[in-house]
């Protein structure tokens, strides 16, 4: 991991689902299951029809909710309350992760398609409230979601964000494209890489990732360990 491809970096953009905590806790299953009973209530189908459009729509707009929203007028906000309505009780800080984050120079953001209170209780189950200045939920992009670049967009700019001097960390690939475009440093983090040139980077291990990071800043030698 060459140091120079970060030194410039000076704000570290997180996702919140998968990424600041590992996919074993399995809060998204909750969250899925939450969004069929929903589809099915909406609009009125069977479990089966409802999970096959909540897949669905994921796929073809980003999130369930921008398909909702497109093709049925779904109100937004008792959605994202319903959805996010899950249990937490498992969720166990990271101490290195905290320790990893708080050594990085500059600002640190959270960016999710989730709300914004949901990945704030999500954050203080992990432990990690005080080392993020900011958490950014789908309702400060207009309810538009990533992967489009019109919700990176309004975001950053809320954020007063220069992308140029930004790293974006993400589990799901296709959300690294639009950051890419727009000249932040990529970082995908999940058990296996995706291919595409608009993957800087690829990690299974966030917390030992930014480790390195932090100490590469604070003029320690950086390792290859498992980025790429």
């Amino acid at each position: 991991m060459p140091r120079e491809q970060f030194a410039a970096i000076r704000a570290w953009v997180f996702d919140l689902d998968n990424t600041l905590y590992p996919p074993e806790m399995a809060l998204f299953s909750q969250i899925e299951l939450r969004m069929t009973d929903w589809v099915m209530s909406a609009i009125g189908v069977a479990r089966a029809e409802a999970d096959r459009l909540r897949k669905h729509y994921w796929r073809e707009y980003g999130t369930t909710l921008a398909g909702l929203m497109a093709e049925h007028g779904v109100d937004p906000a008792p959605y994202l309350t319903h959805v996010h309505d899950i249990d937490l009780g498992h969720v166990t800080p990271d101490a290195a992760l905290v320790a990893a984050i708080k050594a990085l120079p500059g600002r640190k953001i959270v960016y999710t398609n989730g709300s914004s209170g949901y990945g704030e209780r999500v954050l203080a189950a992990r432990g990690l409230s005080s080392v993020i200045d900011a958490v950014y939920g789908v309702e400060h992009a207009g309810f538009r979601p990533k992967p489009e670049r019109a919700a990176f967009e309004a975001v950053f700019a809320l954020d007063g964000l220069d992308p140029a001097a930004a790293a974006m960390f993400e589990d799901d690939a296709r959300n690294l494209a639009a950051p890419h475009a727009m000249g932040m440093r990529t970082v995908h983090v999940a058990p296996e890489r995706a291919p595409g040139a608009h993957i800087h980077h690829h990690t299974r291990d966030l917390a030992g990732f930014l480790a390195r990071l932090g100490g590469a800043h604070r003029g320690g030698a950086a390792r290859e360990g498992n980025a790429a």
